[in-house]
């Protein structure tokens, strides 16, 4: 699975956020911007992350993943 095929999934579950993937064999990191991380906490923010690739996790295809997850505020401080 490559980067553009796990953002495509992310985009059809966040089709409001701006997301980007990096990385490669198994192993990306996730940035996204979007008010859906709005008053959620860290682990929050990656729960819901981690619920839309579960089974791609699961199934060994993805090892690990690196997770920037922010507001549109929060972007723009940083």
């Amino acid at each position: 699975m490559g980067t553009n095929e796990i953002k495509q999934l992310l985009l059809a579950a966040l089709p409001n956020c701006e997301i980007s993937v990096e990385g490669g064999e198994g192993k990306y990191l996730v940035s996204a911007t979007g008010d859906i991380f709005e008053g959620l906490s860290a682990v929050q923010r990656q729960q819901t992350i981690y619920k839309i690739l579960n089974e791609q996790i699961s199934s060994g295809v993805i090892h690990a993943v690196s997770m920037k997850l922010q507001t549109p505020a929060e972007n723009l401080i940083s």
